[in-house]
């Protein structure tokens, strides 16, 4: 099994630590990684500004790079979106296509629907909230969302109750938004603010130490809030919690 790393252009360019610990865990796996160079943004923000137009080269020049590989992983659950559920609009004419759009997988999804992972060499002593981000609830369905009628499941908690000494807080409200959405927190900034501002009073109420999630765009919302108000809370990407590169 071959595996192209994707990695989003703004982890790329602000949270590389992220990609780091991508790979990392993979790597500990002993699986076999590459990280094709031709790589670029996978046009999500022109999507969400309605620019299809502009989304075209991009997702094609995305097709073309990735459709070598057995599976693409990501470690974000919009960007995988953005490839699965929106490239049909755009790209569906390109060969390899279906290839792409369906063998692109956030990184939890991956390890447990793919290497169905049972076990993981990370430990960390730490109360942790779980910021459950839309695009992974509801597109990609990683978890329960509220509004369902579905069995209660988690593929993400499902990985961090392997990590020893961990203990998971219990959220009020588990699955809301935290009012980032890309360019809606650009045009709404007060609305984005306030959503936040909620998601980060619901870790701290429930005594969270850590706050992580699998988008490094909400974590990156929700940071910068945290750090404006002097919140005891730290914000951390899953990846780091499980290839055990924090302490």
């Amino acid at each position: 099994m071959k595996i192209g790393l994707f990695i989003p252009c703004y982890v790329d360019q602000l949270y590389p630590h992220v990609a780091k610990a991508t790979l990392t865990l993979l790597q500990q796996l002993n699986l076999d990684v590459d990280y094709p160079l031709a790589q670029t943004c996978c046009g999500q923000p022109m999507g969400n500004t309605g620019c299809s137009d502009d989304v075209k080269p991009v997702a094609e020049h995305f097709i073309k790079t990735f459709k070598p590989y057995d599976y693409i992983v990501c470690p974000s659950g919009s960007c995988t979106s953005m490839v699965r559920n929106h490239y049909k609009d755009v790209a569906s004419h390109c060969e390899g296509y279906d290839h792409v759009s369906t063998r692109t997988m956030e990184l939890c999804e991956f390890l447990v629907d793919v290497i169905q992972i049972k076990e993981i060499n990370a430990s960390l002593p730490y109360r942790v909230g779980l910021h459950q981000s839309c695009h992974g609830l509801r597109e990609l369905r990683l978890a329960k969302s509220s509004e369902r009628m579905d069995a209660p499941f988690s593929k993400v908690t499902q990985l961090l109750a392997m990590v020893k000494g961990i203990e998971l807080v219990e959220l009020d409200r588990k699955d809301e938004c935290c009012g980032f959405g890309g360019t809606f927190a650009i045009a709404e900034e007060a609305i984005s603010c306030q959503m936040g501002k909620d998601r980060i009073a619901d870790h701290l109420q429930a005594g969270a130490q850590i706050m992580t999630g699998i988008d490094m765009s909400c974590l990156m919302h929700l940071n910068g809030l945290i750090t404006r108000n002097g919140d005891p809370l730290r914000v951390v990407h899953i990846a780091e919690i499980l290839a055990g590169t924090i302490k």
